[in-house]
């Protein structure tokens, strides 16, 4: 394994290693005098507006802590709308008029910066000709540096807005929704006579799939460099039939990999914690402990680099890709999100008295009738092409949106909402405010990995979200749900007269009205399709029905309502939305056709011309002959199709990116299946010799 860059290496004590990289609160607290310490962490809480003397000062000491270390550049680093973080890097070095120079880093560079905007996605929100835009230092996540082989660079977190303000990026709605949640989680804890908490914001651990392959390997296949994915590919004799390789042993070259990539991560600040073998041959898994949703987010960022900058330092490729092999298992990014207050306290933990009994009930509804109202909207942040082939798959959620309680919650629910008292194993009795509930351990049910948005002793576990793509966008629409829920529930309360009424009264409304959206059965089966279909549950299988939910009035409303959006951003975001959708599956058409013509074809054709030869001495050959031709043939015609149907597709107006992207949905993913069943009845008759690439036997069975 290689040693941490300019660092003190892997046999250090982590405690020493863990964060050198992060400009975070134990450098801050060395280098910032006391006074402007605490003004910068209230502005970090949220609690007061940065000054620019407060700004200098921090400037100047985030400069000399990163020249320390080597920087000689830094950058504003942002999430522009691709799915992908931005940079533009500036040197610390300025000359002076004496042809000396002067390594300077103002406050003013710090809070804000501008770039050429014009070649990112912005939905119509600005014309191409309008090129401003501004990131803005985001305090709450810390400054930090990367290394290598040019050097050291001080990466300095942002958002990015247009030159109107408009959002550009994920940041700036994350940001804005865990704002709006913050404020009505605050005002249903005071109607519950909480005084003391100041501030609640929600809680995120992601953990992230993900395939290596060889990099020789990966350089052989056009779909695996362009698209991540596997456009053909016939099925290897063993795939993961054997359940053999969850949570196996690691292989020698595998945990190297992964012990240089918990370095890098360490010394970033980000607390990746577990990692193990996955169900797919090939296939890995690493989390985070958790942290403020923000923080979060732009940990599994860093994540995600890392992931594929070191696994290249091995010989390696880390694929990201929702479904990068069919036949298998796909790659998700579960998401894990609770509530918690500034003092500690996880508001979805059961607890142990009776205004904590009555509390986490309250929350666990307002979930339940989030995620029930607002499932089409759930759906829409984690629809994409590549997630397509995955949800609904036999190792993915559906594509309907439920929720898994557990059998004990549900019962304790159920009987509330039937007359608020209930009975526990030894007889005693729950009253919401009155009495403990049964004693709950912290896993108050089995798991339930078929669930989209299952409950596991004091969080939720969203599980649809895509494995290439930011948890901004899930958990920005979860806290605007949440926020939404919330106001109501705080409405309520503050006219109670009798909260623990109120609050039983809450309860069972919700559940009557919502318990519709809780299934505790086989996500993965047939019959819940049909038994979702009886609820009500709406059901969108594809991107583009999915990303449409992003223009119901009700829900551009709930949006703007908490300030998440505004009308003009959820438009935009909905345009790319359906551009990078139909983008995608463009891109995949077009090399399917490539590879189909100028490998596939050639080596069908050379495998006709040497059975042709060899039937002058047999007859056996020319029937194979024959056989061999058709197969040609079938697969060529299936690629002229997809050709045909992609230009029409494409045909469709630009204008209207929403019926430009079902097109492709309807008309270039059938022919797309099309082609590749022929391509791969054609690989498995095909002699290995001949075939142009390498197949799924070497891709998933080679480390």
């Amino acid at each position: 394994m290689g040693e941490a860059r300019n660092g003190e290496g892997a046999g250090a004590p982590l405690g020493r290693v863990y964060g050198e990289l992060r400009f975070g609160e134990r450098a801050m607290r060395e280098r910032l005098p006391r006074k402007i310490f605490e003004e910068l962490q209230e502005v970090r809480e949220g609690r007061k507006d940065l000054t620019p003397q407060v700004a200098e000062v921090v400037a100047n000491a985030m400069k000399d802590w990163a020249i320390e270390r080597g920087a000689t550049h830094f950058t504003h680093w942002f999430q522009p709308l691709t799915g992908r973080t931005a940079e533009k890097h500036d040197g610390f070095l300025s000359p002076t008029s004496d042809g000396e120079a002067l390594m300077e880093f103002s406050g003013k560079e710090l809070v804000k910066g501008e770039s050429d905007a014009s070649s990112f996605p912005s939905g119509g929100l600005r014309v191409t000709f309008e090129a401003r835009g501004y990131t803005a230092w985001d305090a709450s996540s810390p400054a930090f540096l990367k290394e290598d082989d040019s050097g050291t660079t001080l990466y300095i977190p942002t958002a990015f807005v247009s030159y109107k303000g408009e959002a550009l990026d994920r940041k700036v709605p994350l940001l804005r929704s865990i704002d709006a949640l913050a404020r009505q989680t605050l005002r249903v804890l005071r109607a519950l006579g909480d005084s003391e908490t100041r501030r609640a914001v929600p809680t995120v651990g992601a953990e992230q799939e993900y395939f290596l392959v060889e990099r020789e390997l990966f350089e052989k296949r056009l779909d695996l460099k362009l698209c991540g994915r596997t456009l053909y590919g016939a099925s290897a004799p063993k795939g993961q039939e054997l359940e053999d390789h969850y949570y196996g042993s690691i292989p020698d070259r595998v945990s190297a990999f992964m012990r240089e990539l918990n370095l890098e991560l360490w010394r970033l600040g980000v607390p990746s914690k577990t990692q193990h073998k996955e169900v797919a041959p090939n296939q890995y898994e690493i989390a985070s402990v958790y942290s403020t949703a923000n923080l979060a987010a732009d940990a599994n960022q860093l994540v995600m680099e890392t992931l594929q900058k070191v696994a290249g330092r091995h010989g390696l490729v880390a694929l990201l890709h929702e479904k990068p092999f069919a036949g298998v298992n796909g790659s998700g990014k579960h998401n894990n999100w609770s509530l918690a207050t500034d003092s500690g306290t996880n508001l979805l933990e059961p607890g142990a008295n009776p205004a904590e009994n009555a509390r986490f009930l309250l929350f666990v509804a307002a979930v339940v009738e989030a995620v029930d109202r607002y499932a089409p909207l759930l759906r829409a942040t984690v629809a994409g092409a590549g997630n397509d082939l995955r949800l609904g798959a036999n190792e993915a959620p559906p594509a309907i949106v439920s929720v898994f309680l557990g059998r004990q919650l549900e019962d304790i629910f159920e009987k509330l909402s039937c007359g608020g008292k209930v009975e526990n194993a030894c007889g005693e009795t729950l009253e919401i405010g009155h009495t403990l509930l049964p004693k709950l351990p912290k896993d108050l049910s089995d798991r339930n990995r078929t669930s989209p948005f299952a409950f596991t002793g004091n969080k939720f576990e969203f599980r649809m979200p895509a494995s290439s793509e930011s948890i901004s966008g899930p958990n920005t629409i979860l806290n605007a749900a949440m926020a939404e829920v919330l106001s109501g529930y705080s409405g309520e309360l503050e006219k109670a007269a009798d909260v623990n009424a109120a609050i039983a009264a809450i309860v069972a409304r919700v559940w009557k009205e919502h318990k519709r959206v809780v299934f505790d059965g086989n996500g993965y089966s047939d019959e819940w399709k049909a038994e979702a279909a009886r609820r009500g549950l709406p059901n969108l299988p594809s991107t583009p029905e999915a990303v449409a939910e992003y223009l119901r009035e009700e829900h551009i409303a709930l949006l703007e309502r908490h300030g998440v959006f505004t009308r003009g951003e959820v438009e935009a975001v909905c345009h790319i939305e359906f551009e990078r959708y139909w983008k995608r599956v463009a891109i995949e058409a077009a090399a399917m056709v490539e590879m189909g013509r100028r490998q596939i074809v050639p080596s069908g054709d050379e495998w006709v011309s040497d059975l042709a030869m060899l039937s002058e001495v047999s007859a056996h050959y020319a029937k194979r002959a024959e056989d061999a031709a058709d197969l040609v043939e079938a697969f060529a015609a299936a690629v002229d199709e997809l050709e045909r149907e992609a230009a029409a597709a494409r045909a469709v107006s630009e204008e209207n990116p929403g019926a430009r992207a079902a097109a492709y949905r309807a008309r270039v993913v059938p022919a797309m299946a099309k082609a590749r069943a022929a391509g791969d009845a054609l690989e498995r008759a095909c002699p290995a010799k001949l075939w142009p690439f390498p197949g799924y036997s070497e891709l998933l069975f080679n480390i």
